[in-house]
């Protein structure tokens, strides 16, 4: 049977699933709609936690940001970043807001800093970090369909749309939920099978992460020395001690990513779905443990994968590949244009070397080393059927979470919340219906005709959480002085400082004729680049709405009480509050 005919099977079955929890879980009310009925058990939250994290991003790039565009040990930054965040959330988050008791971010800092405007402005901030994702998941729907299913991109794409359609729009939180659970099986399953083939042929060790740290098959040349070999002699840095521009740098970015993933409102929703405070913790950790056997797992993809493309060009030292024998998933690459060379001094053989010039490697999408991994290996086709599943998968499963903060943060946060406060629960549930199809329909129509800034507004949207949810969550749970004037003014600084930064290096909404302030030069704020700068937007954020919250009054007491209420380690809050 042919690949794509295997294929077709394989991504048939796991969409007939799909569909069918999605039918049998269809919500009945605005309760199961927005949290699944408040019911999920902590294990279950915390597998589809895992796969409403785990994007297109983190299934397909991941392993090649890692292994390729940061070169090794300056990759490390997503593994720490992403994985981090979820330590701060299980920690400083999820339990105080499932405490909480309501249904959404924006709910909780409209009622924490008793005010309408706070609502929008983080109404506002959920939906420019969401759309940011949205667009990016899309594009990835529509472009594992056009590699592996060998259709158009468009077609790709309309058979996305309709299934998250299906099951975001007919069972929202509550569909949502149980489909990604069944959607991270697909892809931890996809991920995790060709690493193990692969660790084993390479160091015959069938854990990707011990064969990251062993010999390799017949030598007693460790698998990562070996690699740091062979890119130094290419002219390449250290694989395993290449810093990403400076330690600060490094830190920086880190440190973006960690406190952005804990302000993402997609992720943070997900935790208003189990029944009780104990319950929102454990199933942090439970989310914890299912993203990093992936997130443990990429290191040694992107370092096998580096290593068999290197060894694949070089067999030997000094004897470079033939162009005429290159292997045959090199020519299927080629063709799908992430993959390119040009022998640029006639001699008929592919260098690959770090010298611009002499390079003849002219194009290595990051995407390749997931993708291409399982054809590299020599690894059967139902297994490159499984990858191909698995980036579906994880498309699907971030862009109905985002979808659904999307469409919850307009149905209820400024519909029920602040503008039509009597409509009734089927009004509400209606209208919950209706926002998430245009909000489908409207990701679709991104995905059709991405803007020319997608590609740089997902690394964006870490900084946008970082610098402007986190820091109104934090404070709002931590300090009962913060008021509605100094966490409005901090939302607003932190993200106009995050921003203006952005902007000035990449041009205003990423077009680079508009940019602005050449005369500042490239990461001018201590060396830190723009994709790093959220956590500095956090900082300016943090102590602007101390310091505004000074010279203002108190807080009213009931907010007060809210606040040492959602602290105490039971029961949960029911204080009624009224603007």
């Amino acid at each position: 049977m042919d690949l794509a005919t295997i294929t077709y099977i394989v991504v048939g079955l796991t969409f007939t699933v799909y569909i069918a929890i999605a039918i049998a879980a269809r919500a009945g009310s605005t309760q199961e709609f927005y949290v699944a009925g408040g019911g999920i058990h902590p294990i279950a939250n915390g597998m589809a936690t895992a796969a409403d994290w785990m994007s297109a991003a983190s299934f397909i790039s991941m392993a090649g940001l890692i292994g390729i565009s940061y070169n090794g040990y300056g990759g490390s930054v997503f593994l720490m970043g992403w994985t981090g965040g979820y330590v701060i959330l299980a920690m400083l988050l999820a339990p105080y807001l499932r405490k909480y008791g309501k249904f959404t971010v924006p709910e909780f800092i409209g009622d924490r800093y008793y005010s309408d405007t706070a609502r929008v402005v983080a109404v506002i901030c959920l939906i420019l970090c969401s759309v940011t994702y949205v667009i990016g998941q899309m594009k990835g729907i529509g472009v594992a369909f056009s590699r592996f299913l060998e259709t158009d991109y468009e077609t790709g794409l309309y058979t996305g749309m309709v299934i998250v359609f299906f099951y975001a729009v007919l069972g929202g939180m509550k569909g949502i939920t149980y489909t990604q659970i069944a959607q991270y099986v697909v892809l931890i399953l996809a991920y995790t099978i060709p690493a193990i083939f692969i660790s084993f042929q390479l160091t015959g060790n069938p854990i990707p992460q011990l064969g990251l740290g062993s010999t390799l098959v017949g030598s007693d040349t460790f698998l990562l020395d070996k690699l740091d070999r062979v890119l130094l002699e290419t002219g390449f840095k250290e694989y395993t001690t290449s810093v990403r521009l400076s330690t600060l740098n490094m830190f920086a970015y880190t440190a973006s990513l960690m406190i952005g993933t804990a302000g993402l409102p997609h992720v943070i929703i997900r935790f208003f779905t189990v029944p009780k405070v104990r319950d929102a913790r454990k199933s942090a950790g439970y989310a914890l443990v299912f993203i990093a056997i992936l997130y443990t797992t990429a290191p040694a993809v992107a370092a096998m994968a580096r290593l068999n493309i290197m060894q694949t060009i070089e067999p030997s030292s000094g004897q470079h590949l033939l162009i005429e024998e290159r292997p045959q998933w090199f020519k299927n690459w080629e063709q799908t244009g992430l993959l390119a060379i040009q022998d640029k001094n006639g001699d008929g053989r592919l260098q690959y070397v770090a010298d611009s010039q002499r390079n003849e490697l002219v194009k290595l999408d990051n995407d390749i080393l997931v993708l291409a991994n399982p054809e590299i290996a020599q690894l059967p086709n139902w297994i490159i059927a499984l990858v191909a599943a698995g980036g579906l998968a994880a498309a699907l499963s971030t862009a109905a979470g985002l979808l659904l903060a999307i469409s919850s943060a307009i149905s209820h946060d400024l519909l029920k919340s602040t503008f039509y406060p009597s409509i009734s629960e089927q009004m509400e549930l209606n209208a919950s219906r209706g926002a998430m199809a245009v909000a489908v329909f409207g990701a679709g129509y991104l995905g059709l005709n991405p803007p020319g800034f997608a590609a740089g507004t997902v690394a964006l949207a870490f900084g946008l959480a970082a610098a402007s949810i986190f820091p109104a969550l934090m404070m709002g749970i931590f300090s009962s002085r913060v008021t509605r004037e100094g966490a409005i003014t901090g939302m607003v600084l932190g993200l106009g400082v995050t921003l203006f930064y952005v902007f000035q290096h990449k041009g205003i909404m990423f077009v680079a004729d508009w940019r602005f302030l050449p005369s500042l030069g490239k990461n001018w704020f201590f060396g830190i680049e723009p994709n790093a700068i959220g956590c500095v937007g956090a900082a300016v954020n943090f102590m602007v709405a101390l310091g505004v919250s000074r010279l203002t009054g108190e807080p009213p007491e009931r907010v007060r009480k809210l606040v040492q209420e959602i602290r105490i380690p039971s029961g949960s809050v029911t204080v009624p509050l009224h603007h």
